[in-house]
């Protein structure tokens, strides 16, 4: 099966996977500076934490490479604007704001050098380098939630429900809590994936089902409300979702449902797993209600690929909402366990350990 690619890197641009036509058809959009980039994050043709950061690096390298094209090395006053730029595409997923500074922090050295061609080549080496970065991350995640659930949920095979997109669709790898639901399937050790089907732009139904289908690792698409109902059946093993922020306490910001999932799973006594890279994490912040929550326009709730589907009321349209440390089983990094106001760094480990309590 070939595998699934989100974004197709060159030097002097950048096409990416309109993933709104999916699955109905496959549409390259072509990004040749920043602007498009910030056109395709803040429009939804990609998603994912993860890959918002990975365009988003290579956004900023575009930028610098077009001036640097036309004879002039940007100042860093221009290249801090073009940070801020980038950021404000979608505020709440913290691995944008960690890609750019990246960059940001790569440009600030390299322009003391004033060589135009080490420029350029150093910063699409680093934009390179964060999108190679995260799925290494991303395949030893999967593995330090996979050493978890064998010690502490053992079961011959396992029932999963999850949550939105956290694949290749979604990141620079197998993904987050794919990526342990596709080494499960690897292992056999996987009896169903329950998908919801994540409203209002169905990443659950369209692009999970889409990615699963195609690898044919056995999925199940649910409507949203009936999460509860299969767990009061006893149908689900462990819920599994993704990350776009992550506090110092272990507060997680998350696609919207997310929350109500966490809810149900721990009244229904059920594992809830929140999977996601250190980039996912913010320092900075220490209770949820800090983290700044993205509110979409109305018309994608009123409406559908174009259908109406309500009158034109008012509507409440938050892209994301905020699960409670206290509601989470365990968060999973790809060094292991979050325990809680970590002191994390952007390298990765080369031993990673897991510390279960």
């Amino acid at each position: 099966m070939k595998k699934v690619v989100p974004i197709k890197v060159f030097r002097h641009r950048l096409l990416i996977l309109d993933q709104r036509k999916l699955p109905q058809e496959m549409v390259w959009f072509e990004a040749q500076r920043a602007a498009d980039v910030v056109y395709a994050i803040r429009h939804m043709l990609l998603r994912g934490a993860p890959l918002i950061g990975i365009a988003a690096a290579y956004g900023f390298y575009l930028e610098i490479y077009h001036e640097i094209k036309k004879g002039r090395i940007p100042t860093l006053a221009f290249a801090k604007r073009l940070k801020q730029s980038l950021d404000k595409s979608r505020p709440t997923a913290i691995n944008l704001m960690w890609a750019t500074e990246l960059m940001l922090e790569a440009f600030r050295k390299l322009r003391e050098k004033n060589k135009p061609g080490e420029i350029v080549n150093q910063l699409f080496a680093q934009a390179k380098f964060i999108q190679e970065d995260d799925a290494q991350r991303c395949a030893q995640m999967a593995c330090e939630a996979l050493v978890y659930l064998e010690k502490n949920l053992p079961r011959q095979k396992y029932r999963v429900l999850t949550h939105c997109n956290t694949g290749a669709l979604a990141t620079g790898g197998i993904g987050t809590a794919l990526g342990l639901i596709r080494l499960l399937q690897q292992k056999g050790k996987l009896a169903m994936v329950y998908v919801g089907e994540t409203r209002p732009y169905l990443q659950g139904a369209r692009l999970t089902t889409w990615e699963l289908f195609r690898e044919k690792i056995p999925v199940t698409l649910v409507v949203d409300s009936m999460a509860a109902f299969l767990m009061q059946k006893a149908e689900v093993d462990v819920v599994v979702v993704g990350a776009d922020r992550i506090t110092r306490r272990g507060d997680v910001a998350n696609k919207i449902g997310t929350y109500s999932l966490s809810v149900l799973a721990k009244h229904h006594q059920i594992p809830f797993l929140v999977l996601a890279p250190e980039s996912t994490y913010d320092g900075r912040l220490t209770f949820g209600h800090e983290i700044p929550i993205e509110e979409r326009d109305a018309h994608e709730v009123l409406s559908f690929h174009g259908l109406k589907v309500s009158p034109p009321v008012k509507v409440k349209n938050y892209s994301f909402d905020i699960t409670p440390r206290e509601n989470i089983t365990a968060i999973i990094t790809e060094k292991g366990l979050f325990q809680g106001e970590p002191a994390f760094s952007s390298a990765r480990a080369t031993s990673p350990s897991i510390s279960i309590s």
